[in-house]
């Protein structure tokens, strides 16, 4: 008699397969984290033989982790207020007022997540450069907000994306009723309309903070002084021209992760719920 495979039982398998690939790359980080540069050279999938947990102050001392994470908390923290306040605001604008202008910047906000970082990165450089006032100390280069203010900018496309299929779903009775009690447009946006969109604020934040706290590339373009950088800027410093400091270094990388996985599992439940909502409606 022939065993019957059901379809359920085949996807929960490729479901694990596809876990453990994607989880093994993690696994091989913290493992030789712990572990010896000879340790590590001679036996990379192995468990540590003991625990080093040296290595990590070692990591946090080169990197000046302290500073290093106060630059990425001010930087992504900053950018991702920003990012839902005028992201929500312009999606919110876009979707009560329906017109062909309105389709248009719609359709352009759309189009702009098509466009790579890289095809921009040396034009946007060269412009940015030229923003300085000397008088007042002002530079969009080698600043908290000149970075800030480019992340806003490649951030808003995909927000306003999302919270443009939500705010869809949201009943414009509700700030018809606001308005007849006295409330002006400001007020029924953020009393109203903004409490209402919490599962997908919460997504625009998880997906950006992921971005924006991971990146290297815009900040290594932005940032040049040292007491600015941000921690995968500090964990590059591991990687050498000539040699490579890989137990320090996977130490380094462990300590960038922290972070966003506990970010990540205290608001996980509503990343699902919100992207489909935005996605359906």
């Amino acid at each position: 008699m022939k065993a019957k495979f059901k379809p359920s039982k085949i996807l929960g398998l490729i479901g694990w397969i596809a876990a453990i690939i994607t989880l093994f790359p993690m696994y091989i980080m913290v493992v030789n984290s712990f572990k010896g540069r000879a340790e590590i050279f001679t036996d990379t999938m192995g468990l540590p033989k003991s625990l080093y947990f040296s290595y990590y102050l070692k990591a946090m001392e080169k990197m000046n982790f302290t500073k290093a994470l106060f630059n990425s908390l001010i930087i992504t923290v900053s950018s991702i207020v920003l990012i839902i306040i005028f992201s929500s605001m312009t999606a919110w604008v876009l979707v009560r007022n329906k017109s062909k202008l309105s389709d248009g910047i719609f359709y352009l906000f759309v189009a702009t997540m098509l466009v790579p970082f890289q095809s921009l990165m040396i034009p946007l450089m060269q412009y940015m450069s030229g923003w300085e006032i000397k008088a007042i100390n002002f530079s969009m280069i080698d600043t908290y907000y000149g970075l800030i203010f480019m992340y806003i900018g490649f951030g808003m496309s995909l927000s306003v994306f999302l919270y443009h299929g939500f705010i869809k779903g949201v009943p414009r009775s509700l700030e018809e009723a606001a308005m007849i009690d006295g409330c002006n447009k400001f007020q029924v946006f953020w009393r109203i309309v903004f409490p209402t969109l919490k599962p997908i604020t919460v997504t625009v934040a998880i997906l950006n903070v992921i971005w924006i706290w991971n990146d290297y590339l815009l900040p290594s373009l932005v940032l040049r002084s040292p007491d600015l950088r941000t921690i995968p800027l500090s964990t590059f410093y591991f990687f050498g021209e000539f040699t490579i400091q890989w137990n320090l270094a996977m130490a380094g990388l462990v300590l960038t992760i922290i972070p966003i996985i506990i970010f990540y599992l205290f608001s996980q439940r509503y990343i699902i719920k919100g992207v489909m909502a935005g996605a359906i409606k």
